[in-house]
């Protein structure tokens, strides 16, 4: 005959008093874990007490295990720099001895250019514009590209003086009234600018478009180094323009130059700077660095024998 599935405890009364107690010690461990969930949950400070207990009893463990941590970390920057120390001080060293091979060129240089410029008696073109004015009228549908300012000859505009905003150069005064000027953009067809570019003097001439753009030609033909965002800047070739103003950004690149977007577009500015011609300023540097003096509007000049004929025409 086969044994029962399920057997018995026996007939000890003291295995089932064992087993009834272990159920009851279960049954009470749940009612009073739930019990400590539900007042945890209700006040969240209720056994801060017994947390910050727990803390203080494990605390000593936890510094003990830091402070391993960080001799371990310590103890392998050591290591580390120890065996990369030689490398280290190797190439620093030789940093250094370039750093003062490249100083003394430096210096080799300036004293050069001292020399040069005592020699050639070369003074410094001072940055001062001869006068602002408003951008008041512009060329909008002819294929002409010339602008109109609100400063003339009373201001001391001349013809030949560039014309530049806080962006870059927009072109040259052509014509002069008493009160206005025309200025010739260097987007017009007929505008030639020399510039450079600004990162290393790669030299071409900027001629306008019409349409808002700038031809950039180079001057020494060969493989074109021109890359699309390359910024140019006058070079100071002929005279006009200073050199180091910005003139146009490279926007796309052509098998003789590039075409490039004019950086001081007369139509999102409302005022200019006139400045001297660079030529001139160059040639007379005092007379710019001087403080100007209001001095009386000078009287038209007289032919020679004017005065008699004014005096037989009062008779």
């Amino acid at each position: 005959m086969a044994p029962p599935t399920s057997r018995r405890s026996g007939f000890s009364k003291r295995a089932q008093y064992g087993t009834f107690l272990g159920y009851v010690a279960a049954f009470a461990g749940m009612l009073a874990g739930a019990l400590v969930l539900v007042v945890a949950f209700m006040n969240r400070d209720a056994f801060s007490g017994l947390r910050g207990a727990a803390g203080d009893v494990v605390a000593p463990a936890g510094r003990t295990m830091a402070a391993g941590r960080a001799s371990a970390h310590d103890l392998g920057a050591v290591l580390s720099g120890y065996l990369t120390s030689g490398a280290s001080h190797a190439r620093m060293q030789r940093e250094l001895e370039l750093a003062r091979v490249r100083l003394a060129e430096a210096r080799a240089l300036e004293d050069e250019n001292r020399h040069l410029r005592a020699l050639l008696a070369l003074r410094e073109v001072p940055d001062r514009p001869i006068a602002f004015a408003r951008m008041i009228a512009s060329s909008a549908s002819s294929t002409r590209r010339f602008a109109t300012i609100s400063a003339g000859a009373g201001q001391g505009i001349a013809v030949g003086m560039p014309v530049r905003t806080p962006r870059g150069l927009v072109g040259r005064v052509l014509e002069v009234s008493r009160t206005t000027a025309r200025v010739l953009l260097v987007t017009d067809p007929e505008s030639l600018v020399p510039v450079q570019r600004a990162r290393d003097g790669v030299a071409a001439l900027a001629q306008g478009h019409g349409d808002g753009t700038l031809q950039l030609r180079l001057i020494n033909l060969g493989i074109n180094p021109i890359k699309p965002g390359d910024v140019f800047v006058t070079s100071g070739s002929g005279g006009l323009y200073a050199p180091g103003t910005a003139v146009a950004v490279v926007i796309e690149v052509t098998r003789d130059g590039a075409i490039a977007r004019v950086l001081g577009d007369p139509a999102t500015v409302d005022y200019v700077a006139i400045y001297p011609v660079f030529a001139q300023a160059a040639a007379m540097p005092e007379a710019l660095t001087a403080p100007p003096v209001a001095e009386p509007a000078a009287l038209p000049r007289r032919k020679p024998g004017a005065k008699a004929a004014t005096a037989g025409a009062a008779d």
